[in-house]
């Protein structure tokens, strides 16, 4: 899919999302109903391979405890995902990709 088709994606998206909201705050649309909206619209968490941890990391130019400290994890955790002996799951990979999508400085 090329970049461009998912940033109209992207837009349609949003547009639904902030009609949706509109409608939620107009009293047309539940409480539940505007959670699942909330819901479809989540980014979605891929899970990462030892060596895009690892050059992740090197991108942001920090050393595994400092990459640690970031993602409020033990040093010993990253160099296990960076070796492939774990691999992150939960709230550590959800702040992974937003550290790929969207730079370190999004978590600092």
């Amino acid at each position: 899919m090329t970049t461009k088709r998912r940033k109209a994606e992207s837009s349609i998206l949003a547009s639904v999302h902030e009609t949706a909201a509109g409608l939620h705050g107009a009293g047309l649309i539940d409480k539940a109903t505007m959670r699942e909206f909330d819901a479809l619209f989540l980014s979605p968490v891929e899970p990462l391979a030892p060596e895009e941890i690892r050059a992740l990391r090197e991108r942001e130019n920090v050393s595994q405890p400092v990459f640690a400290h970031y993602l409020n994890v033990r040093k010993d955790a990253v160099s296990k995902w960076e070796r492939g002996e774990k691999r992150p799951d939960g709230p550590s990979l959800k702040l992974l990709n937003l550290v790929k999508n969207k730079g370190l400085q999004a978590i600092a």
